[in-house]
């Protein structure tokens, strides 16, 4: 499975507001093969949620994309009429917000949300539907389905709503599945359930993900690759044991180094020194320099990606880490 699902090149979405113009994501490039788990890691505010709405076609005003390809096995989406954009969500791309009402209906039952989440893209008969619908729920791991699908959303807990938004997402067999921090508020026994659902599943239909979140714990066990966001920006980009193993940009291994099981007991937690900066009016240059101790004045120019040796991985870095082989 070594064929590209989803190419994204260039892409900028900016948002203008009177105070300025916001580049929520601001270059940023990447692909996604057939079966294949990107994982998408950064602080709150580093893009990594909005590129997701961007490959979604959901951005609302005063946002919009401004530049870029988002290409989904060969089609430009925002190139698409609105009306094509719609036929595709739920249908070839889908996604999986953090909080699972976002997805359902408190008002409506599972099994009338999830049968007329077929019925929209599928010409078929609500019974055929039905068997789809109880298929997804004993995929996610939902037991007694036929006694779940008539049951309404405040019914369930929150892992079993978001299993249900999962199976949502999956009923078309998607070709890509965009998980915005799906098990950030679930419990650990809960997530390791739902990650092991989403892997296996990930395997046996051959459906992409982009798994976005902050959880470097959860993208260590679970993507294939990773590109780590900062301002809006991929800063670093490799494979999952190569980036969390070997960092090469300062941030990444100040992000391992904020994990609290990488340090001594007994020690201060180490911690990235400063804050994010505001991504409205940014000033030219690398947007880490300011918290960086290896910054130099080439940093006042504006770094661009380049691969550091053969392995695949990429760093938007003057001053990159060298790995110690």
């Amino acid at each position: 499975m070594s064929e590209a699902i989803l190419i994204v090149a260039g892409l900028r979405t900016h948002f203008y507001t009177r105070a300025g113009v916001v580049k929520a994501v601001d270059d940023v490039s990447f692909s996604v093969e057939r079966g294949q788990v990107l994982g998408l890691v950064g602080e709150s505010g580093s893009g990594k949620s909005m590129t997701g709405h961007s490959l979604m076609g959901l951005i609302d005003p005063p946002g919009r994309i401004v530049a870029g390809t988002i290409t989904l096995d060969g089609r430009d989406l925002p190139a698409l009429s609105a009306e094509e954009q719609r036929q595709l969500r739920g249908n070839r791309i889908a996604m999986i917000f953090q909080d699972p009402m976002m997805t359902l209906n408190p008002l409506l039952r599972i099994d009338v949300q999830m049968i007329e989440a077929i019925l929209a893209h599928d010409d078929v008969s609500r019974a055929t539907a039905r068997a789809r619908v109880r298929e997804a729920l004993v995929k996610v791991g939902i037991a007694s389905p036929d006694e779940r699908l008539t049951a309404y959303p405040h019914q369930f807990s929150g892992g079993m709503r978001q299993r249900v938004a999962i199976a949502i997402a999956l009923l078309n067999n998607p070709d890509l599945i965009v998980c915005d921090q799906p098990t950030t508020a679930l419990d650990v026994t809960v997530q390791g359930q739902i990650l092991y659902q989403m892997q296996k599943l990930t395997r046996e239909t051959g459906t992409a993900l982009i798994w976005i979140t902050h959880d470097l714990s959860v993208i260590a066990g679970l993507a294939d690759r990773v590109c780590v966001m900062y301002a809006g920006r991929i800063v670093e980009e490799g494979s999952c044991e190569d980036v969390l193993a070997r960092p090469m940009h300062p941030y990444t291994q100040g992000l391992l180094d904020s994990v609290p099981a990488n340090n001594e007991r007994g020690t201060r937690l180490k911690q990235i020194p400063g804050m994010t900066p505001s991504l409205l009016g940014l000033p030219p240059g690398c947007p880490f320099r300011e918290r960086c101790a290896y910054t130099t004045r080439e940093c006042e120019q504006t770094p661009q990606m380049r691969a550091i040796g053969g392995s695949g991985q990429a760093v938007r870095c003057f001053h990159p880490l060298i790995p110690l082989y």
